[in-house]
């Protein structure tokens, strides 16, 4: 089974769990129906944007539909999800009884920007940055940072990803609040 494959069987097991129709999650992620009706067969590659829509939807992590859920700290399948400049990897899913934490290694594309949409409600992302430099966070106010660093910001409101200078590599923690899932 292929990563499409495996992502549509996901989204359909969450909205069948949600008591969703496919035309309810459709307008509550924003997500056309009839490309929620090709994710959940199989025939269509997800990108990044549209599984954060419908996860938020759905009130779930990303790592819901990228992986079965593991023991903390179990090996997951290396599966690439890719935006309009982010490539997410997913490498770990840590849950406790107050949060989620998917762990990603990422790369944003040099010269691309990626506006991501707010996440469920008391999200918050940190970005360490292996290689190159990165402007995230706020889009009215975004943060640069380079190798070494690393930068906070909260994921429940609009925010953004950008790498003017080249591409840039590093390790993304997207952190939910159990209470809001």
């Amino acid at each position: 089974m292929g990563l499409n494959d495996e992502v549509g069987r996901r989204l359909r097991t969450l909205r069948t769990a949600r008591g969703l129709t496919l035309s309810e999650l459709a307008r509550r992620s924003g997500v056309g129906k009839g490309t929620l009706s090709e994710l959940e067969s199989g025939t269509r590659n997800p990108t990044l944007e549209t599984l954060y829509a419908l996860t938020t939807a759905l009130n779930r992590p990303l790592s819901a539909v990228l992986s079965d859920d593991l023991p903390s700290g179990a090996a997951q399948h290396e599966a690439a999800v890719s935006g309009s400049a982010v490539t997410a990897v997913l490498i770990e899913r840590h849950e406790t009884p107050e949060t989620v934490t998917d762990v990603f290694r990422i790369t944003v594309a040099a010269g691309a920007t990626q506006e991501s949409a707010a996440h469920v409600a008391g999200t918050t992302e940190s970005l360490m940055i292996l290689s190159g430099t990165a402007v995230v966070g706020d889009p009215a106010a975004p943060s640069s940072v380079g190798p070494g660093g690393s930068v906070c910001w909260p994921a429940d409101t609009v925010h953004l990803y950008s790498a003017p200078h080249g591409d840039v590599h590093g390790i993304l923690f997207v952190r939910y609040p159990a209470t809001a899932l």
